[in-house]
């Protein structure tokens, strides 16, 4: 970043309220002496800065200064767009309609010869995510539940059962073309990961009283319980493993064309972990614990033995 950029990237900080110079410096990647300079600078070039000492201290702009409307550079453009473009490739948003009218702006607001630069790139470049059918009604409403810290009443349709739950939003957000919802549910007492497609019937509740089943969820609250786990995996078995967002940073190269899985699981995942490394097939190996071993043999016994059943 130049400085003319670096100045730029200051004033747009400081309208956002106070900053420190250990702040910028951090956001901007260069030293504090690099940013106690950049704030003499623009002293010098007009701009009404004022700075306050002590621990809430720093710099801020006076009151009533605003800067000129927004001017992106190429890259800035690129970053915006690309953002947004992929947020098109989901079905539903919690901004349908202006994910498409902001490009539109931006898009208009370029000059030709940064549009001219931008578009090309755009072109050749996108985010990846699963072509879904589901759509999500409810995800501006959980949104806005979520952003209340609101409990809300959800009917629930899982793999094995269909239910209502009584569940506290924290997040949502959205993986492989769905939208989730991290949440804590008073009826599992504890917290869960939603996919908010599955989700219907809405409504608000009050909160449950203390010791209705998971007395202070946040103060007190015993590590769940967890079961160690050892497996090998062969060069595709690791390429498979690695994806997944909590065990893909556990596993280590122990050999030429060989990796360990090494990582302790909460036990109500226990049969996540059955049907992960039955799916991997021979380019796993469970190591420990015995009783998975077990569980992903006596699985393969049951297919082989359906299969067998088949062609008799």
């Amino acid at each position: 970043m130049n400085r003319m950029d670096r100045l730029m990237a200051i004033l747009i900080a400081l309208q956002q309220g106070n900053q420190t110079a250990a702040g910028l410096a951090a956001k901007l990647e260069v030293s504090r002496r690099t940013i106690l300079r950049d704030m003499q600078a623009l002293s010098e070039m007009g701009i009404p800065l004022a700075a306050v000492s002590g621990p809430q201290g720093g710099y801020y702009l006076m009151e009533g200064y605003q800067l000129p409307p927004l001017q992106l550079n190429s890259r800035e453009a690129l970053c915006l767009l690309f953002a947004l473009e992929g947020l098109t490739r989901y079905a539903d948003t919690p901004f349908n309609s202006e994910r498409w009218t902001v490009m539109d702006k931006i898009k208009a607001i370029l000059p030709r010869e940064t549009a001219e630069t931008v578009h090309p790139m755009l072109d050749r470049l996108e985010v990846e995510v699963p072509k879904r059918k589901y759509t999500v009604p409810h995800l501006n409403e959980l949104l806005d539940y979520a952003s209340s810290n609101q409990w809300v009443s959800v009917f629930y349709h899982s793999m094995n059962n269909r239910r209502r739950l009584l569940i506290h939003p924290l997040r949502i957000y959205a993986a492989n073309g769905f939208w989730y919802c991290d949440a804590y549910s008073q009826t599992h007492g504890e917290q869960r990961i939603f996919r908010i497609d599955r989700m219907t019937e809405l409504r608000t509740e009050d909160p449950p009283e203390v010791g209705e089943g998971d007395g202070d969820r946040h103060q007190g609250k015993s590590e769940p319980q967890t079961v160690h786990i050892r497996a090998k995996l062969t060069y595709r078995g690791m390429l498979q493993v690695e994806r997944d967002e909590h065990v893909g940073e556990k596993i280590s190269a122990v050999g030429n064309e060989e990796w360990l899985a090494d990582f302790h699981l909460p036990v109500s995942e226990w049969h996540w972990a059955v049907q992960l490394f039955y799916a991997l097939g021979t380019e796993a190996e469970v190591l420990e614990p015995e009783a998975l071993r077990r569980e992903v043999c006596a699985k393969a016994v049951r297919l082989l033995t359906a299969y067998e059943q088949d062609q008799t």
